[in-house]
């Protein structure tokens, strides 16, 4: 097992300065692809405007409380066994979820007692953007995601992010840029400048 201080410096100093420190976390990776991963992953949730790093669950249900329903942010986990957690305001007050994180990806274990495999993804961005996708499309199709917590059983809706800071024009118009996949699938065309700025975010959210 390799941990984060031995990449710490091993890595690029270039990747790890920036404000790109994984808060208090000292988490053990299972590979360099795995850091990679989740470093890669910390940099696109500090551009996406709703990562609100270290916060109590206290502190989220404060700022979640007067928010409607499906209203979420991002932060970094209380619990130093995971990294981030997702917390959602629902029908029945704010729900704090885990996001878990495995060699590869990055996936939401809404239900303990589930033995199915559920969708994991190599960003926690994409993540999100799956279940804002699912919530939208609940009321047609009849499927719905739920949060088991205690001897609860709510939907997972996932609607709009609660942002911490303001985004920049180029950011806005980038998110619109990725949300539309007729012009996502001609980016080969596109100069190599545009083309990069891109790639180093590709959620439309």
């Amino acid at each position: 097992m390799v941990t984060y201080s031995k990449f710490d410096t091993a890595m690029s100093s270039s990747l790890l300065d920036s404000n790109m420190r994984l808060s208090h976390h000292y988490k053990t990776f299972s590979s360099k692809t795995q850091f990679q991963m989740v470093l890669a992953t910390l940099h696109k949730l500090q551009e996406s405007g709703f990562y609100w790093g270290t916060m109590t669950g206290k502190e989220a249900n404060a700022l979640l409380a007067s928010e409607p329903t499906g209203t979420f942010l991002i932060r970094d986990s209380s619990d130093n066994r995971h990294l981030f957690t997702l917390s959602i305001k629902t029908a029945s007050g704010t729900k704090n979820l885990r996001i878990q994180c495995d060699s590869s990806s990055f996936y939401l274990q809404t239900d303990p007692k589930n033995i199915q495999s559920v969708p994991h993804f190599d960003c926690v961005l994409k993540l999100v953007h799956h279940y804002m996708s699912q919530s939208k499309g609940n009321a047609r199709s009849g499927s719905t995601y739920y949060i088991y917590s205690g001897m609860e059983k709510v939907p997972l809706e996932l609607i709009k992010p609660l942002s911490c800071s303001l985004s920049s024009l180029q950011h806005l118009c980038r998110k619109t840029v990725n949300g539309h996949l007729d012009v996502s699938s001609r980016r080969d065309q596109l100069p190599l400048p545009l083309k990069e700025f891109l790639q180093e975010y590709d959620a439309p959210i």
